[in-house]
């Protein structure tokens, strides 16, 4: 998985660092210091891939000598303590091949350092972690002084601003997604949090030994130790500091999650019992954190409110295309397309007529079930002919690579991964349009916030969604089950009739696979001598080599594979099958080639697969073949479908052996026979896939140290693990307990919250229906589906639309009114603080707010008061302080806003944790605070966390300004300026705010207030 990893640093000889002796290191190369006349040789130093000093423009060539430009550097710095370089260090995917992460690298130090008038020496390091997985990162060295023809310099005080990190920091993940979408890639660095609110956490794997650490290749495990526990206290001051971050990594993939779920998460982020249990209780309570009741377990189960907001655009967007008819397919050219298939030999089964039938009805969105092996891919090839006869556009996609390409060479429809069709999306390439048909293969693999996006893109566009796939394989990587869930909202078609497999009861076996009895499918094989049991697993594994290489040379034109769960299995698998290979003649001369897996014998004959997109080379990650020719330079295959495939190792070296591979990787597979090897780590959706990829057989291997006997290994292969949607909970509605007890009526203040919700304009045009809550009897007991009308019954428009919306809220209101309360007051913060920004900035530019704006600002004031009191004025006095509050929550971003209001409300009532405490109290508490925040910032700011750091200062400023409005405890804490950090004396008119404002650089809010 792609992690995202960006770090800043000086390099100075305050910290007892040499610019040569860094960048000898970095290059691993040997350099003469001339200040100290000592050579640095580090030429040993392997794993460093590609060295390059980059030039602005209008610098002078010789600068380009690595040696001679570090020395010039040490030789204009004459101070003992001064900072000779900068260096940015960052993670390179390992998606990525050597020759494509160099160019990122490259690409990435041109745009945001060279052209800025920066030398920028570029070192890409490629090491090797003891996992033997690449570790590849880069570790670029920046001058720090102007440059031109006759050399350095001033220094450019600009490039110290921390702006300049926060952007580099931004631009480096927009970098490397782009790149990642247009490699066709199936991975992303996931920075949101970046984008949210400027806090992430800090991967706690770290990309191989730091470069400053030249004393040695490595360190010892006490440095290890101490590092990961640095990163832990970092990671815990962050989730302590905003634990909307903590909440949202979770669910990123899980929709719900336990306090066991939480507690283990939080173990891992912090470091000791007290920053644990500060996390966790940060953690319980955030304002994101959504109660959903119990689970079948009993557990207390939660979610967030941001992933009930994407499961509910999900759920509108597929409710809106489910009730539009806008791609109707004639009788005639389903007719002529069925009669095309049956000359080419394809006869449809009834199930599979059905399935075509559902899909051209003419509605938007179309929801085919299929069990493995059923001929999904076949029925589309035949609907994507009805549909182009029509006048459609027809376009295909998947999460993988593999399984797009398995859609289009079984359909014939042109297909792409998800991630790459967003990506063109998101640069305004190849969006859909109203004529369009979208056919999405292996949906159960799809993640909810993937898959709500793409409807929603679609149904804004007005096309066409058909969504194929079987909810009991293997489940989305990211959270949610989103296919399973529009599929028990609108329904759709099932293909249940297995042909992949050629006898009758390895076809029930797999319809058994498919329904959850995983059971009766092993019994089934081992009645037919199809399960085999071995005192251990390494003598089921070479069981199973044994067989597999009996029918290898038994039958040499069917195709096989071998499967397991694990990536270790499969690389003693790998080199077991190799061996017998071997033995038998069947390999060439070997030749040992480096790829990104690290060092492999490969020979001709040998069987490979690629792990990687590659559209210049046709392959996707999975594609499978036989080496023809092999060098230590150059690979010659011939894939599975007939194809010669020729590149160079330095160009794409990812490939491995292709004997063996992982259950994820064989999704959409299918071959003659299958060798399985059950380990503990399977589950029942592995396990159907992997029992079910073969046309004539199976053969399924494991041992009594793994499983006693067939019945525990049965247990073990029948684990359900589906994913679930935080709709599928009952939640709590502490809403309700809060009304009761106060003798208000539930049913009223549900009524009071939706009305408050509702702008007035809407409620006009839908009459009566918010005047109460619809009688239970519209539903099904126990549903919150309102029902919809019969089709026809009423003329899409935008009366329709509202409707729809408003039972959409009416729903969430029905269910958690606490959590509408909460989407009105923040809904009503966004409208103000938008309204709000509109009269700051025509302050900003001199100019008098319009009556409009006016106006707008009265309204939106007027909602905010409906829904939480004095909020305007709270919002506003914060904005008074830090203007660009308004402008964050006006563009989406409320979370600062939101804060800053907590704040505003304990000074203006007096109420705030400090509430209660003794005069002496309150400024031990104010002290205290003061210091941890001054630290943190500080810790941010040596990690490169440049908006975490803007965002901690922007804190302190209002602790400072709030002095203004509490002289008692200004009074206090005058005999404790030594505490805050503040030096010398500020009487003579400087307050006591104004003093630590001026001590700390902080802004207190020199922006242009709101009143009118």
């Amino acid at each position: 998985m792609a992690i995202y990893h960006l770090h800043v640093k000086v390099i100075g000889r305050k910290a007892g660092s040499s610019a040569v002796v860094s960048a000898a290191y970095r290059s691993a190369s040997r350099m003469r210091d001339e200040r100290i006349d000592r050579v640095q040789d580090f030429s040993h130093k392997r794993g460093v891939v590609h060295s390059e000093v980059m030039l602005p423009e209008g610098a002078p060539e010789h600068l380009g000598d690595r040696e001679r430009l570090w020395n010039e550097v040490e030789a204009c710095e004459v101070r003992k303590d001064a900072q000779l370089a900068r260096e940015v260090e960052f993670a390179i995917p390992r998606e990525m091949t050597r020759t494509q992460g160099i160019a990122l690298a490259r690409d990435f130090a041109q745009a945001e350092f060279v052209d800025q008038g920066m030398i920028a020496d570029v070192n890409v390091h490629w090491d090797i972690g003891e996992d033997g997985m690449p570790k590849p990162h880069a570790h670029v060295m920046l001058t720090m002084r102007s440059v031109d023809e006759n050399g350095f310099g001033q220094k450019v005080r600009d490039w110290n601003r921390t702006e300049m990190v926060e952007r580099w920091r931004e631009r480096w993940a927009e970098h490397v997604n782009e790149r990642l979408a247009e490699l066709d890639i199936d991975a992303r660095i996931d920075h949101r949090s970046l984008e949210a609110q400027g806090i992430a956490l800090e991967p706690q794997s770290q990309i191989g030994a730091p470069a400053h650490r030249i004393e040695g290749e490595g360190f010892d495990a006490a440095d290890r130790a101490e590092m990961h526990r640095e990163i832990a206290r970092n990671n815990g001051d962050r989730i302590i500091a905003d634990p909307g971050i903590a909440l949202d990594a979770i669910t990123q993939q899980q929709s719900t999650f336990t306090s066991r779920d939480m507690a283990k998460f939080a173990h891992r982020h912090s470091d000791g019992i007290d920053q644990f249990n500060a996390v966790t209780s940060a953690m319980r309570n955030a304002p994101d954190l959504v109660e959903l009741g119990k689970d079948g377990r009993g557990e207390d189960r939660f979610t967030t409110r941001d992933m009930i907001e994407a499961e509910q655009r999900l759920h509108r967007a597929a409710d809106l295309m489910a009730e539009r008819e806008h791609h109707a397919v004639g009788d005639a050219d389903r007719d002529a397309a069925l009669a095309r298939a049956e000359q080419r030999g394809l006869v449809l089964s009834g199930e599979q007529a059905d399935a075509l039938t559902h899909v051209t009805d003419g509605r938007d969105l179309g929801m085919v079930v299929g069990y493995a092996g059923t001929g999904k891919s076949a029925m589309l090839g035949v609907a994507r002919e009805a549909w182009e006869a029509a006048g459609y556009e027809v376009r295909g996609a998947a999460l993988s690579g593999i399984a797009a390409e398995n859609l289009e060479s079984g359909s014939g429809i042109s297909s792409r991964t998800i991630a790459s069709m967003e990506h063109g999306w998101k640069n305004g390439r190849d969006t859909l349009t109203s004529r369009d048909v979208l056919v999405i293969d292996e949906a159960g693999m799809v993640g909810t916030r993937q898959l709500e996006r793409v409807l929603s893109h679609a149904a804004e566009a007005g096309a066409k969604v058909v969504l194929a796939g079987d909810p009991q394989q293997l489940q989305s990587i990211e959270a949610g089950a989103a296919f399973r869930s529009i599929h028990d909202r609108h329904g759709g078609v099932e293909i249940s009739e297995v042909r992949r497999q050629r006898e009758d009861w390895q076809r029930d076996a797999t319809r058994h696979l498919a329904t959850g009895r995983t059971g009766h499918a092993i019994h089934a094989y081992e009645r037919h001598g199809m399960v085999h049991v071995a005192e251990s697993r390494e003598q089921a594994r070479g069981d199973l080599i044994e067989r597999w290489d009996r029918e290898r040379q038994a039958s040499p034109d069917r195709s096989r594979i071998i499967l397991t769960h694990t990536k270790d299995e499969v690389l003693a698998l790998n080199d077991a099958a190799r061996e017998r290979m071997r033995e038998a003649g069947n390999l060439g001369d070997e030749v040992c080639v480096t790829v990104e897996r690290g060092a492999r014998d490969f020979a001709a004959g040998d069987r490979v697969m690629f792990l990687q997109n590659e559209r210049g080379l046709s392959v996707k990650n999975g594609t499978l073949g036989t080496i023809e020719h092999v060098s230590a330079q150059s690979m010659t295959v011939r894939t599975d479908d007939g194809r010669r495939v020729a590149f160079n190792v330095k160009d794409y070296d990812r490939i491995d052996h292709g004997y063996a591979a992982t259950i994820h990787k064989a999704q959409g597979m299918t071959v003659d026979r299958t060798h399985v090897l059950a380990t503990p780590g399977m589950d029942a959706h592995g396990s159907y896939v992997a029992l079910s990829r073969h046309r004539d057989g199976t053969d399924l291997h494991y041992g009594r140290d793994d499983f006693a006997d067939q019945n525990r290994l049965a247990r073990t292969l029948s684990r359900d693990l589906s994913k679930d949607m935080a709709s599928d909970y009952e939640r709590i509605d502490p809403a309700q307990r809060y009304a009761e007890r106060r003798g208000i009526s539930f049913r009223e203040r549900v009524a009071e919250i939706v009305r408050k919700v509702v702008p007035e304009k809407v409620r006009d045009r839908i009459g009566a229906l918010f005047d109460g809550l619809r009688p239970p009897a519209e539903a099904a007991p126990g549903s919150d589906v309102v029902p919809k009308p019969e089709r026809g019954s009423e003329q899409a428009g935008p009366g329709v639309f509202v409707r729809r919306e408003a039972d959409a809220m009416e729903r969430t209101v029905a269910k958690d009114p606490e959590a509408a309360l909460r989407k009105a007051r923040t809904d009503a913060l966004v409208r103000h603080a938008r309204a709000s920004e509109a009269i700051i900035e025509a302050k900003h530019q001199g100019l008098a707010p319009s009556a409009e704006q006016r106006r707008e600002l009265g309204e939106a004031r007027r909602g905010f008061d409906e829904v939480r009191p004095h909020g305007w004025q709270d919002a506003e006095a914060a904005y008074s302080k830090d203007n660009s509050l308004a402008r964050e929550a006006g563009s989406g971003s409320p979370a600062r806003a939101i804060r800053a209001l907590q704040l505003e409300a304990e000074i203006r009532t007096g109420r705030g944790p400090d509430m209660g405490l003794t005069s002496s109290a309150r400024a031990d508490r104010f002290v205290e605070r003061w210091q941890k925040l001054d630290q943190a910032s500080q810790r941010q700011y040596q990690a490169g966390d440049m908006t975490g750091y803007k965002s901690t200062r922007t804190e302190m400023g209002n602790m400072a300004k709030s002095l203004e409005r509490d002289p008692q405890l200004e009074s206090l804490l005058a005999n404790r300026k030594q505490q805050l950090g503040i030096g010398g004396d500020f009487e003579g008119g400087r307050s006591l705010s104004r003093a630590l404002a001026f001590t700390h650089g902080l802004d207190l809010g020199r922006g242009r207030g709101i009143g009118l």
